[in-house]
């Protein structure tokens, strides 16, 4: 009897020993697959909603840039075709996005230059809304390098190519940017369509 006794009381301890290491086996497996998975999670989502904050500054940047880049273009096609109407309303178009871009949308090294180029680049604008086309095409020639200084701080959504014409201003030269290696003189127009080369091709970054 006390044998027997014996033999149950072991089994019942192994019993015990048993259920005890695979409730712990259990509490470690659904500390790995559970909870550990549960707050990896959450920081897969505090690391993307971090990400798009951050995109939110660059999305912003490029919008602002390619939508003066788009009036600038606007401006140049007028030109190339004489139509110093449509170029007038471009011009009054880029005049108001300078002035009402958000300066606090780029890094705060780059803001004091941004605003003095976008200063100039709106005096460019309401002076082409308001003129004749010889100035128009002056100040559109003005124009050019501020984009160009503009475009190295901020960067391109696009493919942009600066071209020279060596005839504009009485054999001065002038500059201009386009979207399309094709010379189309915007300083010209049709008087003069073909003059012009690319001198320098600007990437997107």
């Amino acid at each position: 009897m006390k044998k027997s006794n014996s033999i149950l009381t072991l089994a019942l301890l192994a019993s015990i020993s048993f259920s005890l290491i695979a409730c712990a086996n259990k509490k470690s497996t659904d500390h790995e697959n559970g909870n550990g998975v549960h707050d990896h999670s959450a920081m897969n989502h505090k690391a993307e909603d971090e990400m798009s904050d951050g995109s939110v500054v660059e999305t912003s940047e490029n919008k602002s840039i390619s939508q003066l880049i788009d009036q600038y273009l606007v401006i140049k096609n007028a030109l190339v075709q004489d139509d110093s109407r449509a170029a007038a309303s471009a011009g009054q178009k880029l005049a108001e996005t300078s002035s009402s871009i958000d300066l606090n949308t780029f890094e705060a090294s780059k803001q004091s230059e941004i605003k003095e180029i976008l200063e100039v680049v709106k005096e460019h604008g309401e002076h082409i809304a308001k003129s004749e086309i010889a100035h128009q095409r002056e100040h559109f020639e003005g124009m050019a390098k501020d984009f160009m200084d503009l475009l190295a701080i901020t960067g391109t959504d696009r493919t942009l190519y600066q071209q020279y014409c060596p005839m504009y201003d009485k054999g001065k030269g002038g500059s201009w940017l386009s979207d399309s290696q094709e010379i189309k003189n915007p300083l010209f127009g049709s008087k003069m369509l073909t003059c012009g080369s690319v001198k320098e091709t600007i990437s997107m970054k």
